[in-house]
């Protein structure tokens, strides 16, 4: 059995990515909905499937880590730190996880990107409702579950578009970083 290790490039790579998952979560417009709660435009979703597509599924740690600790300096958010830390992290690994093996080829293509932007943007989206309605919805707002069911969808707009700008991002930014890490001599290996 291989045994898999960071480089210290990747390593860097890896820390630069929390950050900037971190940084990017400040680039948010908070709006209230109708029935309880809040729902937000960030661009932090961007950066989150970034870092898979750039690391391969190392990058949820990135996308989960980067995420928590703003929701740790936030205090609308530092209750919830550990919920935010399991969603987007898999945001990052599932991403990561649909590259791998283009990763470890080298030849990470538009197409690979997309296809792991959308699979990562969907896994949090299914973890990011499930959330919504039991934790937020059931547990925190006490809601009556038909009234927890009824809010999801006034999520959906912001929803729709942070996935949307995340998939529409993400593969290229992707690219043309790993195409200016190759010029440079520096290369993130997968395996």
């Amino acid at each position: 059995m291989k045994q898999s290790k960071l480089s210290p490039q990747k390593l860097a790579v890896l820390g630069m990515m929390t950050a900037l998952v971190f940084a990017s979560n400040y680039a948010r417009i908070i709006m209230p909905i109708a029935i309880g709660g809040r729902t937000s435009f960030t661009l932090a979703n961007i950066v989150c499937c970034l870092s898979g597509l750039l690391l391969g599924p190392v990058g949820g740690v990135a996308s989960g880590l980067g995420s928590a600790i703003y929701d740790l300096t936030n205090p609308l958010y530092a209750a919830e730190c550990w919920i935010t830390f399991l969603t987007k992290g898999v945001m990052g690994l599932v991403a990561g996880l649909a590259v791998r093996r283009a990763l470890e080829r080298d030849k990470l293509s538009y197409l690979n990107g997309l296809f792991g932007a959308i699979l990562g943007c969907a896994a949090y989206y299914v973890l990011y409702f499930a959330k919504s309605y039991f934790y937020d919805g059931l547990l925190i707002e006490g809601l009556q579950p038909m009234v927890a069911l009824a809010a999801l969808p006034l999520k959906l707009p912001a929803s729709i578009f942070n996935a949307a700008v995340a998939i529409i991002a993400a593969p290229p930014l992707a690219l043309a970083i790993r195409a200016a890490l190759k010029r440079s001599g520096l290369r993130l290996k997968t395996a």
